[in-house]
């Protein structure tokens, strides 16, 4: 039986994506921190879609959790076919009056612990010639727009490295670069979102199904949405200090409530 790994899978972007597999017919193994949200959604998919939901809750930012979710990822007897590495959250501070201890916590569950989990499972995709990568990364990444931007940007780069070194394989690296998704993500990080118009809002399932078929096609990047494809190519192809400035422009306005 095929089965999918996704990390910040009770929420959002993870949700949808455990819905989309499970409707494929994928077991799941279902990470997060909440253990109660973990079960109800577990619960919830296998009544649903009739398929095996295991739980395994773990904290991506300290190491010894997160080495359970590499372990897990490393058994070599349930191969684990597609991994969703979603699990992140902002910071609404700027980095000279954030807690370093913030930075650093962000920097663990957004920059190591994707980088580690997909170090945990090539060996087995690349022996078994198949395998899905998705790396949730943000089209922050091409904008300045403080350590958030920053890590992101570690992501896309080091999926799209992947990605050409395993070109010649059936296994696909992806990097997915959501815009505005409705999810908790800026609610959790208290982050100002009001003044954004309607139609820069795009849902999590849209995004989740067009990131899946763009997997399908063995794509390097997925930018979903009309929207974000034309302020991606603004921000990856236009003047460094105009996009400098429009970067930390936008996050001094989501710092402002």
């Amino acid at each position: 039986m095929k089965s999918a790994l996704i990390t910040g899978a009770t929420a959002g972007i993870g949700a949808s994506f455990a819905r989309l597999l499970a409707s494929q017919g994928y077991d799941l193994i279902l990470v997060a921190r909440d253990v109660d949200r973990l079960n109800a959604t577990a619960e919830t998919l296998s009544k649903e879609f009739g398929v095996t939901c295991e739980v395994l809750p773990a904290d991506l930012s300290k190491a010894k959790e997160l080495t359970k979710v590499e372990n897990r990822l490393s058994e070599s007897d349930r191969p684990v076919e597609v991994l969703i590495n979603n699990a992140g959250f902002g910071i609404k501070s700027g980095f000279l009056t954030s807690e370093i201890s913030a930075e650093q916590q962000m920097l663990d569950v957004l920059v190591v612990a994707p980088m580690r989990l997909m170090h945990a499972v090539l060996p087995s995709m690349k022996s078994s010639n198949r395998g899905i990568i998705i790396n949730v990364s943000s089209v922050a990444g091409w904008i300045a727009g403080g350590t958030y931007s920053a890590a992101k940007s570690y992501l896309t780069v080091l999926s799209e490295s992947l990605h050409a070194e395993l070109v010649n394989s059936e296994v696909t690296v992806m990097a997915l670069a959501p815009g505005f998704t409705r999810t908790e993500f800026h609610q959790r990080a208290n982050i100002y979102m009001k003044s954004l118009p309607e139609f820069m809002w795009i849902t999590s399932d849209f995004l989740v199904a067009k990131a899946w078929e763009n997997a399908q096609e063995g794509a390097a990047v997925s930018v979903p949405g009309w929207q974000y494809a034309i302020l991606s190519s603004i921000a990856r192809f236009g003047p460094r200090p105009l996009v400098r400035t429009l970067g930390m422009n936008m996050r001094r306005k989501q710092r402002k409530k």
